[in-house]
């Protein structure tokens, strides 16, 4: 995914990176969905998981709530879950 998020692209896939929400790239207020994946590739210092839930809590003052946290094995990319309250 581009640096810069755009909302068409996060609407498209449903999916946004914890690198553009942490850095506050990502704009979710035409977002229409009530569920959205948010990607960590890279992690905070390795990572991942750390990344994603500290997206998942930032999104959290947005009116989102964490439903799960997942990691696959097979690409090595972590996935917070969430829901629109």
């Amino acid at each position: 995914m581009t640096a810069a998020e755009t909302p068409e692209h996060i609407t498209r896939t449903r999916m946004v990176t914890a690198r553009a929400v942490l850095r506050g790239q990502a704009d979710l207020r035409t977002y229409p969905y009530r569920l959205l994946a948010v990607v960590s590739h890279h992690g905070l210092g390795g990572d991942k998981v750390s990344e994603a839930v500290a997206a998942a809590e930032a999104l959290g003052q947005f009116g989102w709530d964490l439903v799960n946290v997942s990691e696959f094995a097979s690409n090595k990319i972590v996935y917070a879950f969430m829901r629109k309250r």
